[in-house]
């Protein structure tokens, strides 16, 4: 075993003490108040220039490498863990549930923790550092875009010169402690697509004299997902879901209006323009054939999350040198969940990974999967989480390439 992952295991208590505590006191969004300060405490005392965000309660340190040989414009990495939870009740029996309204159920608690586990490490063999790191604990990646808000802010440059790569992980229901990941894209893009249909309202009684919006609404719901099937390469895949509906109030009158909301999951950027201008032509098509007009709002949320090819290879081999072969898996293909990392790996180049956190003491009914209320982690991991980033950094610092 690694001295890293021996010495991760020393500081797995702590880790998942500082874990458990997030976890029953998540917070969602950009402003995360409780969690910045757990995480400002538990970096207290470490040699580190700290900064905290203006437009969100992010935390940026750097830790400067002292290896005697470390150039005067020595490069920088960065490591990243999101710090947000989600607005769901909890569900699960855990001594530590969520306190609140909202939950942890996608394990950013364990990203928090896992980083922070990171740091610690690192900080200890900070001689061996042949350069800097960079430390983004990011608020707001449940859809509030919080990493692009921090490399606005400037977390890339936080070092000096902008850092040379990225690299995160994001736990997962895998085996636990497999790390999985491939190079190119990984994670799907995310978009929103908001389609109002307007008619004319009146009784319930006399649909004859409205212009019943509904149907068409109904009507458009299936011809969107006939759209992905028929006129969509199965190559470049699209998965949309319609997941709001609305229309009146309520049951004796036609609605003036109806409308729905879908979250569309893209690959590519001719699958996203594709998916745009054909999700417009049927929403005003079926409504223009059912007297009614249509108002259609297409807003790009996330782009693709690409890992450079590159950097991923050499992350591949790095992590079988430290876990072993049979730790590491190579994704055979994207999956459709979004991931804001995707800004940083626009910006420079790295690798985003998967890490299997499925507790084997729990009966299969009883778990859940990323974002379901019943979603129990294995917070052992964290010491495999925060020796494989302090590895990745000193191993690619050490590669001056």
């Amino acid at each position: 075993m690694s001295a890293l992952l021996t010495e991760a295991n020393t500081l797995l208590p702590q880790l998942q003490d500082l874990r458990r505590r997030l976890h029953a006191d998540p917070e969602v969004g950009l402003d995360l108040p409780h969690t910045q300060a757990a995480v400002l405490a538990a970096l207290e005392g470490l040699d580190l220039e700290i900064s905290t965000g203006v437009e969100t309660t992010s935390v940026v340190a750097v830790l400067r490498g002292t290896h005697p040989q470390k150039p005067a414009d020595a490069p920088a990495v960065l490591l990243r863990g999101d710090m947000d939870a989600l607005p769901i009740q909890e569900q699960t029996d855990e001594p530590f549930t969520s306190a609140n309204a909202n939950m942890h159920a996608c394990g950013h608690d364990l990203h928090t923790a896992g980083l922070v586990g990171a740091v610690e490490l690192l900080h200890a063999h900070r001689a061996e550092l042949a350069g800097d790191v960079v430390f983004m604990f990011q608020p707001g990646e449940e859809g509030y875009n919080g990493a692009s808000v921090m490399i606005k802010e400037g977390v890339l440059d936080a070092a000096g010169p902008r850092v040379i790569a990225a690299y995160g992980a994001h736990v997962h229901m895998g085996a636990k402690g497999v790390v999985s990941t491939k190079a190119g894209p990984l994670q799907a893009g995310s978009n929103v697509l908001n389609i109002t249909l307007h008619g004319r309202g009146g009784h319930g009684s006399q649909p004859q004299s409205a212009i019943d919006p509904v149907p068409a609404l109904a009507e458009l719901v299936t011809a969107l997902q006939n759209m992905v099937s028929r006129r969509i390469s199965t190559f470049d895949p699209i998965a949309l879901s319609v997941t709001q509906l609305q229309a009146g109030d309520a049951v004796n009158v036609i609605p003036a209006s109806a409308s729905l909301g879908a979250t569309v999951r893209t690959l590519s950027q001719e699958s996203l323009d594709i998916v745009r201008a054909q999700s417009k032509q049927l929403a005003r098509g079926i409504a223009e054939a059912h007297g009614c007009t249509a108002e259609v709002d297409f807003q790009v949320q996330y782009p693709v999350t690409v890992n450079d090819g590159v950097e991923t290879e050499w992350t591949l081999d790095q992590v079988r040198g430290l876990l072993g072969e049979d730790r590491v898996e190579v994704s055979a293909h994207p999956i459709m969940p979004s991931e804001d990392f995707s800004f940083v790996l626009h910006e420079v180049p790295g690798t985003y990974m998967m890490l299997g956190a499925k507790r084997t003491d729990v009966p299969e009914e009883r778990q859940g999967d990323n974002h379901s209320p019943f979603v129990i982690f294995d917070d052992s991991v964290l010491g495999d989480q925060a020796a494989l980033l302090a590895h990745l950094a000193l191993e690619r610092l050490r590669t001056q390439r």
